[in-house]
């Protein structure tokens, strides 16, 4: 089964649901992104390690982490291994000196909050993103009327009118003014 390997983009709070919030992990080799629902605990323990802070007790994922550490335990990557009933589970792999490698189940955002702290990879396996993947499209910058307007030089009168047409079904009416303008603008001349 193929890995995907996936980064930390964002940490939201969830207004679906007001007591949790959302991971939502990028896939570092595409376009799709990967929600997952987590706790207000988890999330602050997740947002404290990406900030670097260190309160003046350690929280349970540092404590976790300190201990893995005093018996030279490396945290090598967290797996989102399976998806069940709209749940999220983890693995985390994990290494001990004598080269001998053992997994830990987890719950995925104690596994997130985990490798930030050791700075561990993230994997998910590929049919987990085909069926909870979701793709991502960056909003789209406004343009001025006038780049608008060089924008529309390239298209032939037929091509312009028929633009206009679906721009004003579709109610855009910036554009639509940007296209009759260009319109006008060459039957002036």
């Amino acid at each position: 089964m193929k890995k995907i390997p996936l980064q930390i983009m964002a940490l939201v709070h969830n207004e679906a649901q007001p007591s949790s919030y959302l991971v939502i992990l990028k896939e570092e080799d595409g376009e799709r992104r990967l929600p997952v629902v987590i706790g207000s605990f988890e999330a602050h323990a997740i947002a404290a390690a990406a900030e670097g802070a260190k309160g003046a007790r350690p929280l349970t994922h540092d404590l976790f982490a300190n201990t893995l550490r005093t018996f030279s335990i490396q945290m090598e990557e967290v797996i989102i291994s399976e998806l069940r009933n709209s749940v999220f589970y983890a693995v985390l792999v994990c290494s001990v000196p004598e080269g001998g490698i053992f997994e830990l189940d987890s719950r995925t955002s104690d596994a997130l909050a985990l490798a930030i702290r050791f700075g561990c990879p993230i994997f998910t396996y590929s049919p987990i993103m085909e069926e909870a993947g979701i793709f991502w499209e960056a909003p789209q910058e406004k343009t001025s009327p006038s780049q608008q307007r060089n924008s529309l030089s390239g298209y032939t009168e037929d091509e312009l009118s028929l633009m206009l047409e679906e721009a004003l079904e579709d109610e855009d009416y910036e554009r639509a003014a940007a296209i009759r303008d260009e319109l006008k603008q060459r039957t002036s001349n």
